[in-house]
């Protein structure tokens, strides 16, 4: 499979209220090989909405997707091209979102019931843009778990020129469930992922949900080509650390978590020198001390909202040393200088 050589090895989640572009940012301190993509956009905010800001990113955030929400060929296209212009290194198709907004909007996981569709959609955005262009599904719909329907899909998809499909290895199910229950109660069917793999051997196939660690995440590589990891990624970033040298062979960018604060600092300043909040970065770095003694104290002084209100565009720094300060009084100083070794 020449999983070494696979740019999907290991990808982060496009993940709503996660993944925009500081949580993207944060997490390219924390892995310069992981492949990142952007919370779903629909094509109706890039056509008729604030495009710039919502395609804005920073340039070391490469390599980064653009994850497109629609149904329209013809939007697809235009929304393609707008991502390809705006620097993205892909184009990715949204065929597993089961929220009934999305399903209203006849977009997401309701796409599976017309590959055909989706078909023509991959067609349209790959005459119009040079980056690849993909698709994240998920592995049927509702409690059909016939897997011809899963491999028509892909196989439909596959001909028009679509040669990464990143599964989402439950079925969505479009009545009865929140978009978060659909994350955990469908059972995840790892084996269809593989049988896709093993049907389609010169595709590209992802594996996503479900996976907590890299030894869990790494035990799949045998059969895919590449993992996607959501949640715990934004629960505890500091797993991150370990997937250069884990999935790649590279070392990693920081060796501990101070460092890592300190790759942040000029970032925050200099976004909050442009009206950003320092919350709407500092959130995304809430969890780096998870699992450690002090982290409570780390969290509760990032989220205070006096502090975060005082801090301003020239308090960022302070902010983050108030932080290591509490955390520091109720952990030795050790804690903050661990290893990326002590990453699961």
């Amino acid at each position: 499979m020449n999983q070494e050589h696979s740019a999907h090895r290991f990808c982060v989640a496009p993940m709503l209220d996660h993944t925009d572009r500081h949580g993207r940012y944060f997490h390219r301190q924390l892995s310069h090989h992981a492949r990142l993509y952007t919370e779903m956009v629909t094509t109706g905010a890039l056509l008729f909405g604030p495009r710039e800001r919502l395609l804005a990113f920073d340039e070391a955030e490469h390599p980064v997707a653009l994850q497109l929400g629609g149904s329209e060929p013809a939007d697809l296209a235009q929304s393609a091209r707008f991502g390809e212009r705006a620097g993205y290194d892909e184009i990715n198709l949204n065929c597993g979102c089961p929220s009934e907004r999305v399903q209203r909007g006849a977009f997401g996981a309701c796409l599976m019931a017309e590959p055909a569709l989706v078909a023509d959609c991959v067609r349209a955005m790959r005459d119009a843009v040079s980056v690849p262009v993909t698709v994240k599904h998920r592995t049927g719909l509702d409690r059909a778990e016939e897997y011809g329907f899963l491999r028509d899909f892909v196989g439909i998809v596959a001909e028009a020129g679509c040669e990464v499909f990143i599964v989402h290895a439950r079925n969505a199910w479009l009545k009865g469930l929140s978009p978060r229950d659909n994350r955990t109660v469908p059972p995840l069917r790892y084996e269809v992922a593989a049988r896709l793999k093993h049907d389609f051997p010169a595709l590209t196939i992802v594996l996503n949900g479900g996976l907590r660690d890299h030894d869990a995440a790494l035990a799949q590589l045998v059969r895919v080509d590449g993992v996607m990891i959501g949640r715990e990624a934004c629960e505890h970033p500091w797993m991150l650390a370990a997937v250069d040298q884990r999935y790649f062979g590279r070392p990693a960018p920081h060796a501990t978590r101070e460092s890592v604060l300190d790759a942040m600092r000029p970032y925050l300043r200099r976004e909050t020198a442009t009206g950003v909040p320092v919350r709407a970065i500092v959130r995304h770095m809430l969890g780096l001390f998870n699992g450690l003694p002090g982290a409570r104290h780390w969290r509760r002084t990032l989220s205070d909202p006096g502090l975060l209100a005082s801090a301003g565009p020239k308090g960022s720094d302070r902010l983050l040393d108030r932080a290591l300060g509490s955390m520091r009084r109720g952990e030795p100083s050790a804690a903050l200088r661990a290893h990326t070794a002590e990453c699961p």
